[in-house]
Formats: structure tokens, sequence, C-alpha cells
């Protein structure tokens, strides 16, 4: 039927009002900013940085490797890569960002750089209350406005930071294992060649001539 959708539009709205009198559950707003709805866990707003620990510079886990950067549809990311290296979460050496870069004002929080990100460094956030009277200076957040620490993460997405968290506590063991294995590779080569370099040397035998 045609208008059966706003019919069930103004039905509910009239429900809802009317609802509102004798019940609170039906109140659909709150009196902002002194109350305020919890945020969903789905809620996103604008990207940050995740660290870990206590230094956000020793503990950021961005590698520079820029796929954020290229991947982002209106290219608001800006990233300058390190000349040196430092162990990451794994004790590998990486580069890391010198300069990383966000303009909010162009930002559409359309969640592509977290997606194609290989190591878990870019989330998004859910702070909304970002106002500001510097139209484009007061949107341009950089590296020490973008690091925030895991436990803000999993203070706000709990369910896909405890993801992130297996699949970073996996490939941290993983990369463990690793370096056992060539531990003990290197110490057995080690040990046959000392055991080669100590063993007697065979004496020729004799052979009569007539």
């Amino acid at each position: 039927m045609l208008g059966e959708g706003i019919i069930k539009g103004m039905a509910e709205t009239a429900r809802n009002f009317l609802g509102s009198y004798v019940s609170d559950d039906r109140l659909t707003t709150v009196q902002y900013p002194e109350e305020r709805t919890p945020q969903f866990e789905n809620a996103r707003q604008f990207p940050f940085l995740v660290f870990d620990g206590s230094d956000p510079l020793k503990g950021l886990r961005c590698v520079a490797c820029q796929i954020c950067e290229k991947e982002c549809p209106p290219k608001c990311i800006y990233i300058v890569k390190s000349k040196d290296k430092r162990p990451d979460y794994k004790g590998q050496m990486q580069l890391y960002p010198v300069t990383f870069d966000i303009d909010l004002s162009v930002c559409m929080s359309c969640q592509i750089c977290v997606e194609v990100c290989p190591f878990e460094s870019i989330k998004m956030d859910t702070a909304y209350e970002l106002s500001t009277s510097d139209r484009f200076g007061g949107l341009l957040v950089s590296k020490p406005q973008l690091a925030k620490p895991n436990d803000h993460y999993r203070k706000i997405h709990p369910t896909d930071a405890a993801l992130s968290d297996a699949a970073l506590a996996a490939e941290v063991a993983k990369a463990q294992a690793k370096a056992r294995a060539d531990a003990e590779a290197k110490a057995k080569v080690a040990a046959e060649a000392k055991a080669k370099a100590a063993a007697p040397n065979p004496v020729a035998p004799v052979v009569a001539i007539a």
C-alpha cells in the first residue's frame, strides 16, 4: 500500500510519545550533556593508533608500512617512515612512523585503514565530542594525539580487542618458537663442529713395498 512505511513510522512515533508519559523506557532522548547514552561496542568515529605498555613511543605497533595511507579513499592519512629500526612487539627490528597525521575534517570513518592493517595497530575510536573553533588545524591530529594504550581499545571494543590480543599472542609465540628452534639448530651445528675438531686424526696405514 502506498505510504504504508510513513504510516508505520508515525504510529511508532506516536506510541513512544504517548508512552513516555507513563514509562521511562519510552523516553527516546536524554538531557545531554548532563546525561549520556552508553556507546555500543560496534560504534566508531575516527581512527587511533594502539600502543602496548606504558610508553607510546616504544610500544607503538605501527611499523610505517603505509598500507593504510595508500588504501585510504579520501587520502587523509600522512605517514613519514623512520630511517632507523627498533624492536617491535615480537622482538623483530622494524621501521616506525616519524610522522603519522590524520585529517579528521576529511576522514569519512569508513574503517578501511583498520581492515587493511596487518599489524593490529590502527583501530576506530568512539569519541565524538571533537568540535573545535579551528576548522583545519584543530582537526589535523598527529601521532601523540592518535596514540592510545591497548587498555583503551579493550575498554571500548572488548570483543575485537580480545581477538586482536589472541592473534598477536599467537604471532609472538610463533616467533619465540622459531627463535628457539634456530638457536637449538645453531647449537647443534656448533657442537658437531667442536666434536669433529676434537676427534683424533686417523693414521694412514703403512704399506710395505717388496
